[in-house]
């Protein structure tokens, strides 16, 4: 059950993220990654490693994306 909501974060969070993507709407990852980190915690509870690391690689992407973008753009 904790693997279904962490994918669902997941899902949200990849949601977000691709808008996040769109040129000057790069600060939405700031709101983005965290609820990331809060989909691993919930991953890390469950039994199963599937969303834990489907969270895992969005929060990597979108913060090499923030990075890329100097935290704004």
């Amino acid at each position: 059950m904790l693997n279904i909501a962490s994918i669902l974060i997941g899902l949200v969070t990849l949601l977000l993220g691709i808008v996040a993507f769109m040129p000057l709407l790069g600060w939405l990852n700031w709101f983005v990654i965290p609820i990331g980190i809060v989909g691993i915690a919930v991953g890390a509870l469950s039994s199963t490693n599937g969303g834990r690391n489907l969270n895992i690689v969005l929060v990597v992407i979108f913060a090499l994306r923030l990075m890329l973008g100097g935290g704004i753009i």
